[in-house]
């Protein structure tokens, strides 16, 4: 028996592996929703102290290329160069990496994003938290007015999945896991990767929208509780109490 995360992962097993279709499926990874659920947006920001009193977008992941955060900041750049949006309209808050690192030790990544941001004039916008942690997501999801996730790949995008489950709407790129877990113009936006001026219309559509936001938000949490850890374990337990009756017919 084979199961896979995502059907693009299916896809992978029978091509690839020659999997046995009749006995391989989709059961996609849970969140935990007694932990990752909608927290009213004033309280999430006093319990996390943010000193973004704007809107607040978010980024969680590793500081690497393959997340494609560089393009997150360009497109920010051309949003504050068109004016729709002052700049004290919005921040960007990301979580991830070691920004406080001496510039001999901080990743090659970090400093070119930190690089970016001043060649840009988008030191100011940009707030680098680095690391947090796991019990405090909740908080930074539910503060936050969208998350991006601007990946080149992500195999699943549990990410996205724990900010849905806290009411936040998701804009990402459509790749891997992230193409069949937002819901385009439901709970999110949904746009190429590696194209910072795909990213600019959803934002700029989300930043001024806060019917539409709250709209989103509102899906996206009713969506993420279809992958409740109790669901997903629930379809895992089936499959195993299939393989043992055919074990015990043997």
């Amino acid at each position: 028996k084979s199961v896979a995360a995502t059907p693009a992962e299916m896809s992978q097993l029978l091509t690839l592996y020659n999997a046995d279709k009749k006995k391989s499926g989709v059961i996609p990874p849970g969140v935990e929703t007694s932990r990752f659920y909608p927290i009213n947006a004033d309280e999430a920001k006093e319990a996390i102290a943010l000193t973004c009193k704007k809107r607040m977008l978010l980024f969680v992941g590793r500081i690497e290329p393959l997340k494609g955060l560089q393009n997150l900041i360009r497109a920010l750049a051309v949003i504050r160069k068109q004016g729709h949006c002052g700049r004290d309209c919005y921040c960007l808050v990301v979580i991830g990496g070691d920004p406080d690192s001496s510039s001999e030790n901080m990743s090659s990544e970090m400093r070119k994003i930190k690089s970016l941001c001043k060649e840009l004039g988008m030191e100011d916008l940009v707030l680098f938290l680095g690391k947090r942690a796991q019990e405090t997501l909740p908080y930074y999801y539910s503060a936050a007015d969208m998350l991006i996730m601007p990946s080149y790949y992500e195999s699943f995008g549990m990410v996205a999945l724990e900010a849905m489950a806290c009411g936040t709407p998701v804009v990402a790129s459509d790749v891997g896991g992230l193409h069949y877990l937002v819901q385009d113009g439901k709970t999110g936006f949904v746009v190429p990767s590696g194209d910072p001026e795909a990213l600019v219309a959803p934002l700029n559509k989300l930043m001024n929208d806060a019917g539409l936001r709250e709209k989103m938000g509102q899906q996206a949490a009713k969506y993420a509780r279809k992958y409740s850890w109790e669901l997903i374990a629930d379809k895992i337990v089936k499959v195993y109490d299939k393989l043992l009756e055919r074990l015990e017919k043997k």
